[in-house]
């Protein structure tokens, strides 16, 4: 489905968008309000529970680099299970353990067993900063933040974005919205991935 993107970037950059993706993302959750985290974030999604959704995927994140396959109750399931009594730190641990496994001397040129098969690390670690970033976008959205992201994140998640199937990938990513042909880097982004921009 998916090709490497070895091409695209080099292993220094994608880290480095990774780590900032990951810092975009952290300056959303720090800003939730105690009273904010019930609100809906996405249907179906609370503000703790998208939160708790990226918490899971730091948390896969060193038991893949080192090759161990996605298994059900690896972690909790439950959003106040993984969230705990202080969700921010939550997820700086998690976030934190995430970008120490990618920074490995050897981490981006292994192969990591995803539900969908074998993946280049590469890829993994380019999926996973366009997935932050459009959930960073979700999460002030639905706090009344602040909605402008990274351009630099933009642009590599549009790489990413690009190499999805038209009609999305079901359960994974929605379709596609249609956006108009001089809509800016953001607006693509999100309609690319099914959000309808502010």
């Amino acid at each position: 489905m998916l090709t490497d993107v070895m091409a695209d970037f080099s292993p220094v950059e994608l880290l480095e968008l990774f780590q900032r993706a990951q810092a975009q993302f952290t300056d959303r959750v720090d800003a939730v309000a105690p009273d904010q985290w019930e609100d809906e974030a996405l249907p179906g999604w609370t503000v703790a529970d998208l939160v708790a959704h990226l918490v899971t995927e730091q948390l896969w994140v060193p038991p893949l680099l080192a090759g161990e396959p996605v298994l059900e109750g690896r972690f909790p399931e439950d959003t106040s299970d993984l969230l705990g009594l202080d969700p921010f730190t939550g997820w700086e641990s998690a976030a934190d353990n995430a970008l120490s496994a990618f920074a490995e001397d050897d981490a981006l040129i292994r192969t990591v067993h995803l539900t969908r098969g074998p993946t280049p690390a590469t890829q993994y670690i380019l999926e996973m900063t366009a997935d932050l970033t459009v959930h960073a976008w979700d999460l002030a959205r639905a706090t009344d933040g602040d909605t402008e992201l990274d351009g630099e994140l933009v642009t590599a998640a549009l790489v990413f974005a690009d190499q999805l199937p038209e009609d999305g990938v079901p359960g994974l990513f929605d379709p596609p919205l249609d956006v108009a042909a001089a809509a800016d880097p953001q607006a693509r982004l999100l309609a690319r991935f099914g959000r309808k921009p502010i």
